[in-house]
């Protein structure tokens, strides 16, 4: 598996695309689910956590 930390306010790049066109998700919620918001319209969705780490493709760190 991945070496990621997952904290809440990450961007999460994932392999797919949702279907607004952004690859790129903000993470609201950490635990055995994640709940994501995508960047692009704002949809959320919760996600198992392990689907999130498979799908992982780059982590960008909330800014301090």
């Amino acid at each position: 598996m991945n070496e990621y930390n997952y904290e809440v306010g990450d961007i999460v790049k994932l392999k797919k695309p949702h279907p607004c066109g952004s690859d790129t998700w903000e993470i609201l919620r950490v635990g055995a689910d994640f709940r994501l918001k995508c960047n692009g319209c704002g949809h959320q969705v919760m996600v198992a956590r392990r689907l999130v780490e498979k799908n992982t493709r780059g982590l960008t760190k909330k800014p301090k």
